[in-house]
């Protein structure tokens, strides 16, 4: 595993990358909608407020029509200043005649701004210069003539020139606000995803690695045997070691297989009420010989005074168990003992088992649940069996605890909630 570590860094470098472009290429699209959106409001109020304009231009066009002078007024009809109040809706309205095909307007407000030719055939509501200064303006025919008010348009150039400031202003803080979170949530997204990746990159390579080792001593032995004349009793050893290593090999990948199968299952199989005591017991009964290879005495205790259910998937439990009891019995010193407690006090429902083996060190008991981590020396196992008892346990519901047993090795404990037929 020593490039384990360039190469978590070169994915770490992978993903900071591709977490940087989908930011910046959700932060480009933020930005295209948010020029089209400010683009909309920009026209919408600008209409509005042309809009508001005209109606005080027609307006101010209908009182004055009845009024008008039949062949137009003779001078002028009222006065005009630049300066007003500041609110635009009481600027002045400015008033011109255009008498008969002159193209020329006539003034009808003291010191009121000159027309300019192009504008005197204005009748649709419009925007124009005058007098150096934007105005707005409406006509209508009247007689052989025309009647043109205008008002000045300064308010919508105000008022346009505020709003785009403050989208220049915003915008920026809105988009880097928007890149930030986009990155932040990104990695958050990411980071669990490339984790179970390394790890599953980490997972094939010690299980080649653990693959290799029996694959490497068989094809050594026939190698062997076929390459060298043998007696029958060489032969049968060099088989009989073959066997042990295929015996191995084959447990490895049903760890593997039955690992793989928890993992991608869509859900779990049929869970049903399991009474510990007895299943505890099965199991004992089936490693009864392996003890008795090696002179270890496997006990079952219950304790409490309540039924020990769990609801679960039997077979889940019974694998569970049955990697508890190899593990004790692997690591216990010959003549040693297995004690099997099945406790059910108040909530919950617990299965200890203790053994006389060299018991786990501190600095292992953070390990022991990864997957081909072996704690000992021992010869047998890959270092699933803990894994596949930890996967258990997670799923269903259950909690791990690690400590030393009073026998004076170790001590794995497992607790489940006790079922209930009222509460289910």
């Amino acid at each position: 595993m020593k490039e384990a570590r360039p190469r978590a860094d070169r994915s770490s470098r992978r993903v900071r990358a591709n977490v940087h472009r989908v930011a910046f290429g959700a932060t480009v699209m933020a930005l295209v909608l948010y020029v089209v959106a400010c683009f909309v409001v920009d026209l919408v109020v600008v209409d509005r407020l042309n809009a508001s304009i005209d109606a005080r231009l027609t307006t101010r066009l209908h009182q004055v029509v009845p009024t008008f002078p039949a062949g137009g007024p003779k001078g002028t009809i009222g006065s005009y200043s630049p300066q007003f109040s500041g609110d635009y809706d009481d600027a002045p309205i400015v008033l011109w005649w255009v008498p008969g095909s002159r193209l020329a307007a006539v003034g009808l407000d003291t010191n009121g701004p000159r027309l300019p030719v192009s504008a005197v055939a204005t009748a649709s509501p419009r925007n124009a210069t005058v007098g150096g200064r934007p105005f707005r303006l409406a006509g209508t025919l009247l007689g052989d003539g025309r009647l043109i008010a205008g008002t000045t348009a300064q308010q919508v150039r105000t008022a346009l020139s505020s709003l785009l400031g403050a989208e220049a202003v915003l915008g920026p803080v809105a988009l880097i606000m928007l890149y930030g979170a986009a990155w932040v949530i990104g990695r958050s997204a990411a980071a669990p995803v490339e984790r179970a990746r390394l790890r599953q990159l980490e997972f094939t390579a010690d299980a080649s690695h653990e693959l290799r080792t029996p694959l490497s001593v068989i094809e050594a032995e026939v190698g062997l045997a076929l390459n060298a004349k043998r007696s029958a009793l060489d032969y049968r050893r060099a088989l009989e070691r073959v066997a042990n290593e295929t015996k191995r090999l084959r447990g490895i990948v049903e760890d593997l297989l039955w690992l793989a199968r928890l993992d991608s299952l869509p859900a779990a199989p049929p869970t049903e009420a399991v009474d510990m005591t007895s299943l505890v017991e099965v199991c004992a009964s089936r490693f009864a010989a392996v003890a008795a290879h090696r002179d270890i005495a496997i006990s079952v205790m219950e304790k409490g005074n309540q039924p020990p259910i769990v609801f679960a998937p039997a077979e889940w439990l019974d694998r569970l168990v049955s990697v508890l009891l190899d593990n004790a019995c692997r690591y216990s010193n010959d003549g040693g003992r297995v004690d099997v407690t099945v406790s059910s006090q108040g909530d919950r429902v617990g299965v200890s088992v203790d053994d006389t083996g060299p018991g786990i060190s501190d600095e292992d008991r953070n390990h022991i649940f990864e997957r081909f981590h072996r704690a000992s020396s021992l010869p047998g196992g890959a270092g699933l069996g803990l894994s596949i008892a930890d996967a258990v346990v997670r799923a269903t519901n259950g909690t791990f605890e690690v400590g030393r047993a009073p026998l004076g090795g170790a001590r794995l404990a497992v607790s489940w909630p006790r079922y209930r037929p009222q509460a289910a």
